[in-house]
């Protein structure tokens, strides 16, 4: 008798263990991405970069809901992207983001793990810009001047990049921390003598609000302010196969952009919202680096060399108060997966084609 008590306690813990096995690793219901949204002329919301590109494919929807999964996403408004995109993750509201650098350390420093899932393209470019009669040509003529500089972007880091190269410290200006919408307000009307900011600098100079002296353009890859596709740890961690469909359907996407026939089409997208194909195209323009490369995903070394930078200067400047590496915040096994499961290992440079120690190249509007 005691024997078959002792069995059919066993079998019970075993089919308890069972179940909560099964229960543990059960699908979510629902996938949350976030990033950031462009606001249509009538006033609507539409998404923006890749995201966009994942949403025309259809793909990612299509075989999450063979799954059962529903896909979500969660829009963030330019001005606020970084803290909205951390308090989701925070809160476990979000299981993935396409957002910035700087924000990105910020969370993990605080206590709060992502993964770095798909470095997403080669970079965008930040741009010194002072009133059109200004008779400042380099950021030295601004020593002891008004620079509007929104803290905490991750455009910040380019302006620290082009301090350091110019032994230039933040002690050497008045910065004024002000949004874009603000900053580009304050350049035109001349409250400011300087202003950094992202592509926005080449509308500025079409309305002849203000003129560019100083840009990343053409500068070494390291230089280049990046936004990468984020996954929650614990998220990650517990559904990795749900993790690799996001990852691949990120490198179709990038694949889609990296095919010169797609170009029209992805510049349409770009420019729902009124922002002008002139402003488009010379942001896109850089003639050290082909239209492929522009939108490779790959961990090339410059991406690295980029976050190393990133986490020293934070933790020197107070931005974040832990130390961080490259080898806890990246997880590039799934790249590496997405890309044998497309074919596509050969696509891409798997090595960066300048050096990335090198300053951008000189003043001047970059056209």
């Amino acid at each position: 008798m005691k024997t078959q008590i002792r069995f059919y306690l066993g079998m019970l813990m075993l089919l308890l263990g069972l179940s909560f096995t099964v229960s543990a690793t059960e699908a979510p219901k629902k996938i949350r991405i976030a990033g950031g949204v462009h606001v249509q002329p009538d006033g609507s919301l539409a998404l923006g970069g890749t995201l966009a590109v994942i949403e025309l494919q259809g793909w990612l929807a299509a075989e999450l809901a063979k799954k059962g999964i529903e896909l979500e996403y969660f829009a963030t408004a330019h001005a606020a992207t970084g803290p909205m995109i951390n308090e989701g993750f925070a809160n476990g509201s979000l299981d993935f983001a396409s957002y910035g650098d700087l924000p990105s350390l910020v969370v993990n420093a605080g206590g709060v793990s992502t993964k770095l899932l798909v470095p997403n393209g080669r970079g965008g470019d930040a741009f010194l810009v002072v009133p059109t009669d200004s008779e400042a040509k380099s950021i030295h003529d601004l020593k002891g001047k008004r620079i509007a500089v929104h803290r905490g972007r991750p455009w910040e880091l380019q302006f620290i990049k082009l301090l350091e190269s110019e032994g230039l410290t933040y002690q050497d200006f008045r910065i004024l921390n002000i949004n874009p919408v603000a900053g580009a307000a304050a350049v035109a009307s001349g409250k400011v003598e300087a202003f950094f900011i992202t592509s926005q600098a080449y509308l500025l100079e079409d309305k002849k609000a203000g003129k560019i002296i100083w840009s990343s353009k053409g500068g070494p890859a390291d230089w280049k302010m990046r936004t990468e596709l984020w996954g929650h740890s614990g998220f990650v961690a517990k559904y990795p196969d749900l993790a690799q469909l996001i990852v691949t359907a990120w490198v179709k996407a990038a694949h889609w952009q990296a095919q010169e026939e797609n170009k029209a089409t992805l510049l349409a997208m770009t420019t729902k919202d009124g922002n002008p194909e002139s402003v488009v195209l010379r942001s896109w323009q850089d003639d050290s680096l082909s239209w492929r490369e522009r939108w490779s995903p790959l961990f090339n070394p410059y991406v690295y060399s980029h976050y190393e930078h990133a986490i020293k200067v934070s933790l020197e400047r107070k931005m974040i108060r832990k130390a961080l590496t490259t080898d806890t915040l990246f997880a590039p096994q799934f790249l590496h997966n997405a890309l044998q499961q497309l074919e596509l290992q050969e696509f891409w440079l798997q090595q960066p084609a300048e050096k990335t120690t090198a300053q951008p190249a000189g003043n001047g509007s970059a056209e």
